[in-house]
């Protein structure tokens, strides 16, 4: 007959999988912001990636930090700092987008290259 399993050894199982799988998470959406950061064309679309994925990231990295440090006065401070990134990082890309929209910074619409009538052409078989 097996011995029953004592209901600490399960709760640090299930603490120690949400500490991984918000620390991978934010992992993930780090890297994606920064593969939208390098790839995206221009200051609006980096800026709109950077702000919400990199916000992401390091949203779920602090809570995995957070749950990984349990109840302790460095937790506390990890929840706010994970609250001053949640206000600060939005925030600060809205700054941006509006000083290059106020500057005269055009988005980018096309890609770059591309003909002028194949961008505008009707497709076959509708009409006006």
């Amino acid at each position: 007959m097996t011995e029953p399993i004592p209901l600490q050894a399960t709760a640090e199982t299930l603490r120690f999988w949400a500490i991984v799988v918000c620390l991978g998470l934010g992992v993930f959406f780090t890297l994606v912001s920064t593969v939208g950061v390098i790839r995206l064309p221009d200051i609006y679309a980096r800026a709109h990636t950077a702000s919400q994925t990199d916000t992401l990231g390091a949203g779920f990295a602090l809570a995995g930090v957070a749950i990984a440090f349990g109840w302790q006065h460095a937790a506390v401070y990890t929840v706010l700092l994970l609250f001053f990134v949640f206000i600060t990082n939005p925030t600060a890309a809205h700054a941006i987008a509006r000083s290059a929209a106020e500057t005269g910074v055009d988005p980018v619409l096309e890609e770059e290259g591309a003909d002028e009538t194949e961008a505008h052409a009707e497709p076959e078989g509708e009409t006006r």
